[in-house]
């Protein structure tokens, strides 16, 4: 009974605490935490829960998102407010417009040319008037603009009367422009010639069309902006993965550029050893190739003959050198005085060779 009333009691705790992990979890989306931080930090859990009772999921207080709220409707009012402003405002100066056109293709009543001069006047007036009433606000210091007030520039409007009647027929007008205007609109999106009952009951229906093809183009729209950030996202990351692969084959490259390098340089070695080596043989061929050629067997024989008297001369010769190296030893014996006697001798041996020559040059018959 006691187990079974432990084993009770733990279930009912642990659900709540996994309604309150769930809760806070829930009440703060934008935090990036899971059930793991809720459960080590059992206090701040509890912090966060009582937290959620005041703030909301995106962070703001009850009291500042309710100020924010009325903010947003009291912009959407003003702006709503302008848009009408401004649209009502637009389709004015397109009748006007439109209306100089028809003026210039053909004749336009006088009544429907003082209308639209009436009306043309009077937006001229209100739009100057505006813009007085933006330059004091901008400018509340400074003079105003040109030196005018909005007071004057209102004295240049219509008369009361033209006003009037120009006020009467403007709704007309601008219900049958606008009328028009939707039509067209109907055209482009269902084209045809049909009757005008059947015109005005689609008429009925397309204000919903076109919020419904608005509603989708701002939903594709958003998607397209997803679907721009993601691609971009993924291209900075296929970016980067492909910096990364580049450099990888890179460093791949080179450590196989460094060790083919060593092969091709060897294998170049080697060719240009065994290029030498063919290009010496080819020299030593052409070398004996030449020598057969320049040296017959006559030729050897002479050459041969030639030798041998050489060098019996050669042998002569050094028997030759032998003596007169001993008499010089053995007239180095007698000291200087053989010496001076030595060069003494020389010189009467050039004076006499001197002589000899100039007596056979004079000795010679003269034409």
């Amino acid at each position: 009974m006691s187990a079974n009333a432990d084993s009770g009691s733990v279930g009912p705790s642990l659900c709540k605490v996994d309604n309150l992990h769930q809760q806070v979890l829930a009440s703060f989306p934008l935090c990036q935490m899971i059930r793991e931080d809720l459960t080590q930090n059992p206090r701040f859990c509890k912090l966060l829960a009582m937290l959620s009772q005041h703030v909301e999921c995106h962070g703001l207080t009850l009291k500042l998102e309710k100020e924010l709220e009325m903010a947003e409707r009291d912009l959407q009012t003003q702006r709503l407010r302008w848009l009408c402003s401004e649209s009502l405002h637009r389709l004015l100066r397109e009748m006007v417009f439109e209306h100089s056109v028809r003026k210039h293709l053909s004749n336009v009543p006088a009544e429907d040319d003082m209308f639209y001069e009436t009306m043309k006047h009077n937006l001229l007036v209100g739009q100057c008037v505006r813009q007085l009433d933006l330059s004091d606000y901008f400018k509340q210091d400074s003079p105003p603009l040109l030196g005018l007030d909005a007071q004057q520039i209102l004295d240049l409007a219509s008369t009361q009367k033209d006003l009037w009647k120009t006020r009467q027929r403007l709704s007309r007008e601008l219900e049958k422009h606008l009328l028009k205007k939707c039509f067209s609109l109907l055209s482009y999106y269902h084209p045809g010639d049909e009757r005008e009952g059947v015109k005005n009951m689609k008429l009925l229906h397309l204000s919903g069309q076109l919020d419904g093809k608005i509603k989708r183009v701002v939903c594709l729209k958003g998607k397209s902006y997803e679907s721009a950030a993601l691609l971009q996202q993924q291209t900075c990351c296929y970016i980067s993965e492909l910096f990364g692969c580049i450099q990888i084959l890179q460093s791949l490259i080179l450590d196989h550029r460094l060790k083919a390098q060593k092969e091709i340089d060897k294998n170049k070695i080697e060719y240009f050893e065994a290029k030498c080596e063919i290009v010496i043989q080819k020299i030593r061929a052409e070398m004996m190739e030449i020598q057969l050629d320049t040296y017959t067997e006559d030729t050897i024989s002479a050459h041969r003959k030639i030798t041998e008297k050489l060098e019996a001369e050669l042998k002569a010769s050094q028997g030759e050198k032998h003596a007169v190296d001993s008499m010089l030893s053995s007239f180095e014996f007698f000291g200087k005085e053989f010496e001076v006697l030595a060069e003494e001798y020389s010189r009467l041996r050039q004076e006499i060779d001197t002589k000899n020559w100039a007596l056979k040059e004079f000795s010679y018959p003269t034409n």
